[in-house]
């Protein structure tokens, strides 16, 4: 009799932590998510360059976030994801760009022609997330022109949002360890 007791408690337990995680999973985010209404960055630039990827977005509910910036490295893969946090002026609607120093710590340099994506989304404090823009980057040596900026990025200075902290690596040069050894 305690044993069916048990099984029938157990039941029970397992059947109320079902019906909980599923109104979990069904609740969805109010409100409504932030929209990029435009985006640009140029295509190339060299190994260290001050790369800038130009955003403008909007969120109705006026609770914009934080940014989310996703690297995809061809040879390498994916980088973490480096969180921008908006601030207050920022939480309605912003026009600024992104800055990111490509020089990085963890080589002193990368080959010619390496390419990353850079996948950027903007969240509010209810979770809701903008479609993403994605921009592609080539590595190349030489001098970049710098191209005019287009609407709506061509109207006078802009503040800088923050700063994309990822360190790229150098796939070729990973894990190899570059002493000669003679037998």
């Amino acid at each position: 009799m305690k044993k069916k007791g048990l099984v029938s408690f157990l039941f029970v337990v397992a059947i109320g932590v079902l019906v909980v995680s599923s109104l979990w999973a069904e609740e969805k985010a109010k409100g409504s998510p932030p929209v990029i209404t435009a985006s640009y960055a140029i295509e190339r630039g060299y190994y260290g360059y001050v790369w800038k990827i130009y955003l403008a977005a909007n969120d109705p509910d006026g609770d914009m976030a934080r940014i989310a910036v996703e690297v995809d490295q061809v040879g390498y893969g994916h980088y973490p994801t480096d969180w921008i946090m908006l601030k207050g002026p920022y939480r309605k609607e912003f026009k600024g760009y992104l800055q990111w120093n490509t020089f990085s710590s963890r080589t002193g340099f990368l080959r010619e022609w390496t390419t990353i994506t850079v996948k950027v989304t903007v969240i509010d404090k209810a979770g809701n997330e903008s479609r993403p823009v994605v921009f592609p980057f080539e590595f190349v040596s030489g001098a970049v022109k710098e191209p005019k900026l287009p609407s709506p990025f061509d109207s006078g200075p802009l503040p800088r949002l923050g700063y994309i902290h990822v360190d790229l690596f150098d796939p070729t040069q990973m894990g190899a360890d570059n002493r000669r050894e003679d037998y």
